[in-house]
């Protein structure tokens, strides 16, 4: 036995020190206090002054000092933390990260996977030996540490209640670095992987990370890999009708034999479509829904096996979609005539378009958008976002350049929204400018003479310039034209981030909100409410879980969007059976068995309570007094 507490000397030291008190205060108890009493010779009889001579007398007072004598020495060996000789060698510092992703969710060991993955780091805070230390951590699109490195069961129990399982991919080098820097300079250091091993691409982690200074150990959970999954999902509504949309979707067998499934599309939360399919052994099947009606804000599809096994992923069965908003836009054109342009306005119902001459601007009414055909005269706020064609030297947000003829769209970038399902190659324009942009601005398209559509922003509002006529060209002629037109229109009434029907779990959410703030509220699928920043009209929020959220802000309509799994390596939910990163290959864990904690400072406590019971008994039993 060794002491790991206070050294010996230290305890012989305050146990001379607390006994000689304890001594000298019995000794104090045996001098009876002298009364004065009137004379009689019964009296004297009675009260009169006796010795305790008796034997049993003798070993009563004796019994009560041994019980003192018996609570300091007691308490001093507490304090002194006795040890077996094994509890004294050096514990091991454990980071245990438990694999919390989506596929953590799977059924096919009860209740789940992640149930039977914390019962597995119960067993492991209940086996762990005195100088055992452990610190928690859940490991998915992020590592969020649960407690501190400790061999506390109840702070270690509490942290383990606190993991859930979210809708995302398991981050897993940033997990092993959060490991590795926690167990920097410990000795005996361990990382334990608690996880089904869908981990992602373990060389690319053996490439940017220094295992050699850890053990590694993996503990496997699960068993099968029944599983068909939606892997992607998507809805748009068409540009010329936004009462009609079509619908993008992908499944996924994950199994080795063929299954049969029902897809079930849900607009508003009514059934709007139901497709029977077979899906063969691997197969990923990518279906198209074109000319659909019936669902004005929301659109959810739905998959379930019909041969009456269970699917054993239910997370990867339900995806969700936001429809775009159909609400009214507000233009105003300011031209001298222009059919062209007037025409391709009147294309889209939910356009309200009022047409001025240049010398009537600025209106005394708030418009969404103002187009300025061949004139570029002071831009007044109220008017909103602005489309600039051919615009003068005098007042043009962009500077112009040469003049130049004959030439097209020889560049473009095909991501922008303003381009979108365009194609401008084939364009010839008769005679026009070219621009001089800065640095602020962004270039769009241009010729090999030069830029010739900019977009950019000022005083907060955005704009697009276009450095020709469209009727000097044969863009009018074109389909593209009413697209490039409705295209911008909707660009600067936040109609194309709604085309984005839904965002992926597992990354930085930039959801369009009021940049008047600095601070939204953010509601969850299963109604949470949390604060999310706001910066420069964008709110930031790391998304976890599928579903419809909602985003809120002072003095701005609610904005709300949905989001979906769609990963493909969550829902290939096969358990790997070993976990190997280049040459480490992570051990079985071992030594954790549910036991009594070795730590007899604990016990000897007990004991001072014991033996206390015992004094108070005697004490009011009259046996030591």
């Amino acid at each position: 036995m060794h002491l790991a507490g206070l050294p010996l000397a230290t305890l012989l030291t305050l146990g001379a020190v607390f006994g000689t008190l304890i001594v000298g205060l019995y000794i104090l108890k045996l001098r009876r206090r002298p009364v004065a009493v009137p004379f009689s010779r019964i009296w004297q009889q009675v009260l009169r002054d006796k010795e305790a001579t008796s034997l049993f007398s003798q070993l009563k007072r004796l019994l009560s000092l041994l019980l003192q004598l018996a609570l300091v020495a007691l308490l001093l060996l507490a304090l002194g933390d006795p040890r077996t000789k094994q509890n004294l060698v050096e514990g091991r510092n454990l980071v245990v990260l438990i694999d919390a992703s989506a596929s953590m969710k799977a059924t096919d060991v009860a209740p789940t996977r992640l149930d039977v993955a914390k019962a597995e780091v119960t067993r492991m805070i209940e086996g762990l030996g005195g100088s055992d230390r452990m610190l928690i951590a859940q490991m998915d699109a992020s590592i969020r540490p649960l407690s501190t490195m400790t061999n506390e069961v109840a702070d270690l129990k509490h942290g383990l209640d606190q993991v859930a399982a979210s809708d995302t991919r398991a981050d897993f080098l940033r997990a092993l670095s959060f490991g590795v820097d926690s167990l920097r300079g410990l000795g005996k250091a361990e990382i334990v992987v608690v996880s089904d091993g869908a981990l992602g691409d373990l060389d690319r982690i053996n490439r940017q990370l220094d295992l050699s200074k850890v053990a590694l150990s993996y503990v496997k959970v699960g068993k099968s890999a029944r599983n068909v999954a939606i892997t992607e999902f998507s809805v748009r509504r068409y540009p010329l009708d936004k009462s009609r949309y079509e619908v993008m979707l992908e499944l996924t067998n994950t199994n080795d034999k063929p299954v049969n499934t029902e897809l079930t599309l849900l607009g508003d939360g009514n059934i709007v479509d139901v497709t029977q399919l077979s899906l063969k052994p691997k197969e990923s099947l990518q279906r198209f829904y074109k000319d659909l009606a019936g669902a004005s804000h929301t659109l959810e599809a739905t998959i379930k096996m019909t041969d009456g096994k269970p699917d054993e992923l239910p997370a990867d069965n339900h995806v969700y979609a936001l429809m775009p908003e159909r609400r009214r836009a507000r233009v105003l054109v300011v031209t001298a005539g222009n059919t062209y342009l007037e025409a391709a306005l009147l294309l889209d119902e939910y356009l309200d378009v009022e047409v001025i001459a240049p010398e009537k601007y600025p209106p005394a009414e708030k418009f969404d958008v103002t187009i300025y055909d061949a004139v570029a005269p002071p831009h007044d706020p109220r008017t909103g976002p602005a489309l600039y064609l051919a615009p003068p030297a005098q007042g043009s947000p962009v500077e112009l350049g040469k003049p130049i003829d004959m030439f097209g769209f020889d560049t473009w970038d095909k991501k922008s929204p303003l381009l979108r399902w365009m194609e401008l190659g084939d364009i010839q324009v008769a005679k026009g400018h070219t621009f001089k942009p800065d640095k602020e601005q962004k270039v769009v398209g241009a010729s090999e003479l030069g830029p010739i559509l900019v977009s950019g922003s000022r005083s907060g509002q955005r704009y697009v310039a276009m450095s020709f006529d469209p009727r000097d060209s044969d863009f009018v002629l074109r389909v593209g034209w009413p697209l490039f037109i409705l295209n911008t229109v909707n660009a600067f009434v936040e109609e194309d981030s709604s085309y984005i029907s839904s965002f992926r779990t597992g990354e930085v959410w930039r959801v369009p909100a009021p940049s008047t703030t600095d601070v939204a509220t953010l509601t969850e699928p299963g109604g949470k409410r949390r604060s999310v920043p706001v910066k420069e009209g964008r709110a930031f929020y790391l998304g976890e879980h599928a579903g419809f959220y909602q985003l809120e802000a002072a003095d701005a309509p609610p904005i709300r969007f949905a989001a979906n799994l769609s990963d493909i390596e969550e829902s290939h939910i096969e358990p790997a059976t070993k976990l190997e990163i280049g040459k480490v290959k992570a051990g079985a864990l071992g030594e954790f068995k549910v036991g009594v904690r070795r730590e007899i400072w604990l016990y000897l406590l007990l004991a001072v309570i014991g033996v206390s019971l015992i004094e108070w008994l005697t004490y009011h039993r009259r046996w030591t007094v």
